[in-house]
């Protein structure tokens, strides 16, 4: 427990700051999602629409210490690549 007044209001910024990137670790993981499942399905179409919401959502998370740089551009450069097998 807490006790000086300062580590109370660390406290409750923390508990703030995991909400609001819970929320955006969510958000990304729903668009990454979207993109694996149309590259599931074979929609190369869907797969490139859902890929240009994904990325910027990705590299947002990044910027924002959600994920590591470098994560946020492995992911999307696997994904890049296996819609760019559907093309074949």
């Amino acid at each position: 427990m807490a006790n000086t007044t300062s580590a109370k209001k660390a406290t409750r910024k923390i508990a703030r700051r995991t909400a609001v990137n819970k929320s955006r670790r969510t958000q990304m993981r729903g668009a990454v999602r979207n993109v694996e499942e149309a590259i599931k399905t074979g929609d190369r179409a869907a797969a490139v629409k859902a890929l240009a919401n994904a990325e910027p959502a990705l590299m947002r998370a990044a910027q924002r210490n959600i994920i590591h740089k470098n994560n946020a551009s492995r992911k999307v450069s696997r994904l890049t690549a296996q819609i760019a097998k559907l093309a074949k």
